[in-house]
């Protein structure tokens, strides 16, 4: 894959994060704006990086600590506590998934979702 074709792949599966994440902000706490959540699945993936870089070789703790690394990132940037914020990280997971096989059955296959774990 060239580096254009990077580029676009990467701003593609950002735009996916992005979307998976204000339809959890939406849902959560009525927060409708997708810019706010693009940038939010954009610092989401780097800290999920530098957390899993720093702390993901630890056992069984490790991934747990990365995970709440994430969850905080969208704590931070949405309104509400913890609770409101897993929810909105679980939205988000469960949105892209969707919008992902949405994709698939049009043909557009190799996606993921920056800013959204495990997606």
């Amino acid at each position: 894959m060239g580096l254009t074709a990077s580029a676009v792949a990467f701003v593609v599966s950002l735009l996916v994060g992005g979307l998976g994440i204000f339809v959890g902000g939406l849902v959560v706490t009525g927060t409708s704006d997708y810019e706010h959540a693009v940038w939010t699945a954009l610092i989401g993936a780097l800290v999920w990086g530098i957390a899993s870089f720093l702390f993901g070789w630890l056992p069984a703790i490790g991934p747990l600590l990365t995970l709440l690394a994430y969850v905080w990132v969208v704590k931070r940037r949405y309104p509400g506590g913890w609770i409101n914020a897993a929810a909105i990280a679980l939205l988000a997971w469960a949105a892209s998934v969707g919008i992902i096989r949405l994709l698939a059955e049009y043909g557009v296959e190799g996606l993921g979702a920056t800013g959204v774990p495990g997606v």
